[in-house]
């Protein structure tokens, strides 16, 4: 990360001391206070709506209790999902929203559905005590709802960096060399007059 063992500890230290002068830190400790630090013992109730392709990988791949979350539902709107299992857990029906979220409570809600959709979605949600969203939609929720927690995820945007830092580590010298290279001004004119 380019910063020094210094610098480390004086942001350790914003937190609590946690290490021991002259011996460093024990690294279970230190690995303990940080989860506490990032809230990960609190296991946050969340539930995902949208179990397309995206939403499924989310659903099977991501550790949520490891992140200090609990996958308490999955829901969508396509028939021919509903009532089929992902991982244990039934995927129901989004008409079911209000009545699982005033029996569950759920803090989060993970958007994997069209931008489309988004506008009434996050309306109910809103409307059943949701404040939390981890949304892919790429509509601007906290806009709408400023008292919200959004962490907006932009796969395309983070892609184009993907593409951007690699092609700039791509370069070749060669190419470098001849957009510094100063122009000539009199080999132009001259292919001008000609």
């Amino acid at each position: 990360m380019g910063s020094t063992a210094s610098q480390i500890r004086q942001d350790l230290n914003c937190f609590g001391g946690f290490g021991q002068q002259g011996y460093g830190y024990s690294v279970d400790q230190l690995c303990h206070e940080i989860g506490n630090i990032l809230g990960i013992q609190h296991a946050h109730k969340c539930i995902l709506v949208g179990v397309g392709n995206l939403g499924q990988a989310i659903a099977l791949h991501l550790s949520f209790e490891l992140q200090g979350f609990k996958l308490i539902g999955l829901f969508d709107s396509d028939p021919a999902k509903i009532g089929t299992k992902l991982h244990g857990t039934a995927i129901q029906s989004t008409d079911s929203l209000p009545e699982f979220c005033k029996e569950n409570h759920p803090a989060m809600a993970i958007l994997c559905v069209p931008r489309s959709a988004v506008p009434h979605l996050s309306d109910e949600l809103y409307a059943l005590g949701v404040r939390s969203f981890w949304n892919f939609s790429h509509y601007d929720i906290a806009m709408k709802y400023p008292d919200t927690v959004v962490e907006n995820v932009h796969l395309n945007d983070s892609l184009m960096t993907l593409c951007y830092r690699i092609s700039d580590e791509l370069l070749p010298a060669s190419q470098e060399e001849e957009e510094t290279a100063p122009v000539d001004n009199k080999t132009d004119v001259k292919a001008e007059k000609k």
